[in-house]
């Protein structure tokens, strides 16, 4: 984690820090987001060796997102609740559709910039969540659970 706010630093972004090890990292800039994910994708192939894709969502665009996942919704023995956070190129509501989820098992919902989801534990392999991992959409997500995407929404 040090290396990756290493090259945080090394672009001039304010404040990095990242959250566990799980590759977020919170920084301040007044670039665009576009450009960002551009210089930071380009650092982290010359400091790792290979291509990571990277997501870049705003304050803004995380804490309405957080927002959007109802307050019942938690993470615990008896619940699972995810966050997909998009890439552009897959992110608007037909996604729902495509999803390979038995919505009979899984509360599917889709916000901009993400799909967020609850299901029953006891429901998990009948829910099928398991097959997004081979859906051609899964590599233009990725996914946190709701304990994860609130606590990134209201770091400051």
């Amino acid at each position: 984690m040090k290396r990756l706010v290493g090259v945080f630093v090394s672009l001039g972004y304010s404040n990095p820090s990242t959250y566990i090890n799980s590759g977020n990292v919170l920084f301040e800039s007044d670039k665009k987001p576009r450009e960002i994910r551009e210089e930071i994708e380009f650092s982290l192939k010359k400091e790792f060796g290979f291509v990571i894709p990277t997501l870049v969502k705003t304050e803004q665009e995380m804490q309405e997102i957080a927002k959007a996942i109802p307050s019942g919704w938690q993470n615990d023995s008896k619940q699972r609740s995810d966050v997909a956070y998009l890439f552009e190129e897959v992110d608007n509501e037909k996604i729902i559709e495509e999803l390979p989820v038995k919505k009979e098992y899984i509360d599917v919902r889709y916000v901009k910039g993400a799909v967020i989801w609850n299901l029953d534990r006891e429901n998990y392999n009948k829910s099928h969540l398991n097959k997004i991992i081979s859906h051609k959409s899964y590599q233009s997500m990725t996914l946190r659970n709701v304990n994860t995407a609130r606590f990134l929404a209201d770091c400051k």
